[in-house]
C-alpha cells in the first residue's frame, strides 16, 4: 500500500469511529428513531407585520418558515407609443406617475394569475430613474402618489415594507420606474 492510501484509510476509520461515538446510546438507553432530533414547528404561522403607525410603509415584515413565497421580476411599464423615440420617457411609456401606476397594475395581473392579490404583498424594491421633466431628478413623489392608489388606502389597508432607490438610469432611456414584488400566499 502507498503511504497516501494507509493515511486515508486511518483517517476514514477516525472519522468513522467518531460518527459512531456521537450517536451511539448513552447510560444503556437504547436508540430510538422517534427521539431523533426533528425540525422544529414554527410556533406562529402569522405574517408578522412591525408598523409605523405615521408612514404609509412598514418597518419591516417577519415571514415565518414555511410559507410560500411568489417574487417578481422586476417590472415595469407597458409601451404607450411604441414610435415614439426611445429618449421620449414621457410619450412613449408616461411620467414616473403613469408608469408606476401601469408597473402596479402589471404587478397586480400577475399576482392574480398566481392566485394573489395585491393584501398579499409583503415587500416592494422600487428603483425610480430620473426625469428629463423634473430637473433629471427621480420624481419620488410621484411613486409615492402612485404607491396610495394601491396599498394603505381604503380599499386594500395593508402596507408593505418598501425599499425606494433613486438609480442613475434603468435598462432603457424611456423607463423610469421598475418594480420588484414580493407577495406571500394566504392560509
Amino acid at each position: 500500500m502507498t503511504a497516501k492510501l494507509l493515511q486515508c484509510m486511518v483517517w476514514l476509520s477516525l472519522i468513522t469511529a467518531c460518527q459512531s461515538k456521537q450517536s451511539a446510546p448513552t447510560n444503556g438507553e437504547t436508540k430510538n428513531k422517534t427521539t431523533e432530533r426533528k425540525p422544529k414547528e414554527p410556533e406562529n404561522l402569522q405574517i408578522k407585520r412591525y408598523d409605523n403607525p405615521t408612514s404609509s410603509i412598514l418597518r419591516g415584515v417577519a415571514i415565518p418558515k414555511g410559507k410560500k413565497t411568489f417574487l417578481t421580476s422586476g417590472l415595469v411599464a407597458p409601451l404607450l407609443d411604441s414610435t415614439a423615440a426611445k429618449t421620449n420617457a414621457h410619450k412613449r411609456r408616461g411620467d414616473t406617475y403613469t408608469q408606476s401606476i401601469h408597473t402596479l397594475q402589471r404587478i397586480e395581473k400577475i399576482l392574480q394569475e398566481a392566485g394573489l392579490e395585491m393584501k398579499d404583498v409583503v415587500y416592494l424594491r422600487v428603483y425610480i430613474a430620473p426625469d428629463a421633466q423634473n430637473s433629471q431628478e427621480p420624481d419620488f413623489d410621484a411613486w409615492f402618489k402612485a404607491y396610495n392608489k394601491f396599498f394603505n388606502n381604503a380599499q386594500n389597508p395593508t402596507k408593505v415594507a418598501r425599499t425606494t432607490l433613486g438609480v442613475y438610469r434603468l435598462a432603457r432611456p424611456d423607463i423610469l420606474v421598475e418594480i420588484e414584488a414580493v407577495a406571500i400566499y394566504p392560509e
